[in-house]
């Protein structure tokens, strides 16, 4: 039985669905803050929330868990700034928790949803494993301080876990049971894709100035299916003894702000209205990954890498979720 934490949210409902396609038992746990609980169309659920430890330990209590993916967490930067006691209560303190009631109960296995906001400015492109982390914001340090407390904990109880640093997630479940759904919603393509449907009138360009070939941010952009096997490969990776470790999970290359509305144009064959915007602060010009490790180590291979591909799958999932 996997346990996976979060598990009615964007990343770990993907997740979810590929360990029932692969065999897997499962039970999520997610307090419903920002989950949908019919995103759970696999394995049980159960409503709670890791600040309550004794809720873990019944958890641990009624199922047989063998390992636990973990993906509850607050995610939204700029009110991380804003209220970073929120972040570091639940993203540092309640993850303890879990890994507190993991000990109690000799569960050794661990896959772990960082981010490449640990990395902070990026001094080389594309970001490798042993790039510096120097993350600037409150999510980033929060993510950052579980990768260091994981390390701890590998070396003094033996846990063994996978930390993936991802990069832009984005595109929806090629068969739309599931999809991108947030509220608020910050990520470019279901904003973009929202002016398309004509939820909103246009779509704010963060900075035009930036050293890019056509001045706007260059992301890299991985499908969450993609994403969500790598998971499953990290985990049977630790079940075949591999040792702890992190990976970087992203396409190796970037497109700007400008191309992706320029693709979804395409896409859905709809005029999409742009409207340019001061720079934020702490955004990067380029931020692309290197996940050759991944591919090495974990024989990960993503399938759905054009940025055409992971926008159809997103308007297919944004017309089914909006009733278009």
């Amino acid at each position: 039985m996997i346990l996976i934490t979060g598990g009615a949210g964007y990343i770990g409902s993907h997740v979810n669905k590929e360990l029932y396609k692969k065999g897997y038992e499962t039970v999520v746990l997610d307090n419903l803050i920002y989950g949908h609980r019919e995103f759970v169309k696999w394995g049980e659920f159960i409503l709670g929330d890791l600040e309550d430890i004794e809720q873990i330990r019944l958890v641990f209590k009624r199922y047989p868990i063998k390992a636990v993916m973990h993906f509850a967490a607050f995610a939204y930067v700029g009110e991380s700034v804003k209220e970073p006691q929120k972040y570091y209560l639940n993203n540092v303190k309640n993850t303890l928790n879990l890994l507190q009631v993991m000990l109690e109960n000799d569960v050794e296995y661990f896959i772990f949803s960082s981010t490449c906001a640990t990395y902070g400015i990026p001094q080389k492109i594309p970001i490798s494993e042993e790039h510096s982390q120097n993350p600037i914001n409150p999510y980033g340090r929060s993510k950052l301080m579980i990768e260091k407390i994981l390390e701890d904990y590998s070396r003094a109880y033996g846990l063994k876990y996978v930390s993936l640093r991802y990069f832009n997630a984005a595109g929806a479940d090629p068969d739309c049971e599931i999809g991108e759904w947030h509220e608020p919603e910050t990520h470019l393509i279901p904003l973009v894709l929202d002016v398309a449907i004509g939820r909103s009138e246009g779509v704010r360009i963060f900075g035009t100035d930036y050293p890019t070939p056509d001045g706007t941010c260059i992301r890299d952009f991985i499908h969450v299916t993609d994403l969500a096997e790598a998971h499953i490969l990290a985990l049977e990776y630790l079940f075949d003894k591999g040792e702890s470790d992190v990976f970087n999970l992203g396409n190796g290359n970037g497109f700007s702000v400008r191309e992706v509305i320029q693709k979804a144009e395409e896409v859905t064959g709809r005029k999409i209205k742009t409207v340019e915007w001061g720079r934020r602060a702490g955004d990067p010009p380029v931020l692309v990954g290197s996940a050759e490790k991944a591919k090495k180590i974990l024989k990960w291979q993503p399938k759905y890498c054009k940025l055409s591909v992971i926008i159809e799958t997103a308007w297919e999932w944004h017309k089914r979720l909006y009733k278009i």
